[in-house]
């Protein structure tokens, strides 16, 4: 079975929640959006995701700005966002799985990109194999990365979603 995340990361953490998922799914290819497929041929379930920015998936301006605040290059170039505009066909009835990290308040004042990119996969046609999830990071500093708990959380998450999803493809 080829599983693909693909994930979209500023400051590292959610690239170490992505890591986390990959460890609870054996044999998971994990890749930065920047390099991530066009062509998702052969791929039985592909799971997305990205920083909560201003509420959402983040945008060319929100990445900028998240850019500034740190001296070191941010990990992805561009977004989840204009990865999932480019991509071209999806195998029928993909199943696929969103997640985002954001701060750890109610999802009413933060926002939830996963939500964004969950609906952006269902209009591509996939299939959800689980609701979207958000994982939770420390912001200070803004670099901080996953909340303690969070990496644990993420590859249990991550275990019982290639589960689910091996018993559905088999």
């Amino acid at each position: 079975m080829r599983i693909v995340i693909v994930f979209e990361s500023m400051f590292g953490g959610t690239e170490k929640v992505a890591r986390a998922i990959a460890d609870g799914i054996s044999g998971a290819e994990i890749v930065n959006v920047d390099d991530a497929p066009s062509d998702l041929t052969g791929v039985e379930l592909l799971v997305v995701g990205g920083p909560t920015h201003a509420h959402g998936m983040s945008r060319a301006a929100t990445r900028s700005s998240a850019a500034q605040q740190v001296d070191h290059p941010s990990r992805s170039r561009t977004g989840v966002r204009e990865w999932l505009d480019s991509v071209g066909p999806v195998p029928q009835g993909l199943a696929v799985a969103a997640f985002d990290t954001r701060m750890d308040q109610s999802r009413v004042l933060t926002g939830a990109a996963s939500l964004g990119v969950a609906k952006r996969l269902r209009r591509l046609g996939c299939l959800p194999a689980v609701p979207a999830e958000s994982f939770f990071v420390d912001t200070v500093p803004v670099d901080a990365g996953p909340k303690a708990g969070e990496p644990d959380r993420a590859e249990a998450w991550g275990a019982a979603l290639g589960a689910t999803v091996r018993r559905t493809v088999s």
